[in-house]
């Protein structure tokens, strides 16, 4: 009987256990949940509607934790349905501490820590991890799913972009340094504070706060912008040709499916 009932939960809330394309009416109201908590804290960072609406404010997040912590609770007594979970102790302490899990907890720990924080930076801080339940959405979401095997299915040739960035952002900093130091030492008097100057440039962004003026650092700035451009296609060239692929994969899939 119990197991019956367990193995029905499961299949409600647990979207890899559904054999129907879509999510179950349970998980909907999930989703929906957790975008309205995710609004609620956007428009409580505002002071003026939080006074006037402190009550509502405080009674949603009451009723928003309760369900947030029931649902990790039903997961966490369903997890065992999951072959990968079989064992009623260790399954469920394996199940815990995987990231879907982490995020379920964490989207239940911000009411708990804001009554506890007594500083006004941490008080704002736990208040604002509500933001994170956003992320809870990404076990429903098929293309969120995608998006992560595509990263992770590039994951060498992006860390290999992001060393050459570091190696690149170390160099232009230190030429930078050598000569600006003298004309801008509030600038770029330390590589540490070239850095700055070098992460604007790099990224195309040019804020234009610091700009070299000697005609050596302004020829190496010219250069440093230049290998930006390259620096930015670089990364976005190998995360389209991922997603390609797995767009790619993922239609072959449903071809097979269909023909079968």
């Amino acid at each position: 009987m119990v197991d019956g009932v367990r193995h029905r939960f499961y299949l409600h809330l647990f979207p890899s256990a559904r054999t129907k394309p879509g999510l179950s009416v349970v998980n909907r109201i999930i989703c929906g949940l957790i975008v309205y908590s995710v609004v609620i804290a956007i428009l409580e960072s505002e002071p003026a509607v939080l006074r006037e609406g402190r009550g509502f404010f405080l009674v949603s997040e009451y009723l928003l934790t309760f369900l947030f912590a029931a649902e990790y609770l039903a997961r966490l007594w369903c997890a065992p349905e999951d072959p990968r979970f079989r064992q009623p102790v260790w399954g469920r302490l394996r199940y815990a501490v995987t990231p879907a899990a982490l995020m379920d907890l964490l989207a239940i720990s911000p009411l708990l820590f804001t009554l506890l924080g007594s500083e006004a930076f941490l008080f704002r801080l736990f208040r604002l991890f509500r933001i994170l339940r956003l992320a809870k959405l990404g076990r429903y979401s098929e293309a969120i799913a995608e998006i992560f095997t595509a990263v992770r299915s590039r994951r060498y040739e992006l860390l290999g972009s992001m060393a050459c960035a570091l190696f690149l952002l170390l160099i232009s900093s230190t030429f930078l340094y050598l000569v600006e130091s003298e004309a801008q030492p509030e600038a770029f008097g330390s590589i540490p504070r070239a850095m700055w100057w070098s992460v604007a440039t790099l990224t195309t962004v040019g804020y234009g706060d610091v700009v070299p003026v000697t005609t050596l650092g302004r020829f190496f700035g010219g250069i440093t912008a230049i290998i930006g451009i390259g620096l930015i296609a670089m990364p976005t060239g190998i995360l389209a040709a991922a997603f390609s692929d797995a767009l790619a994969r993922r239609r072959e899939g449903k071809g097979g499916a269909a023909e079968e």
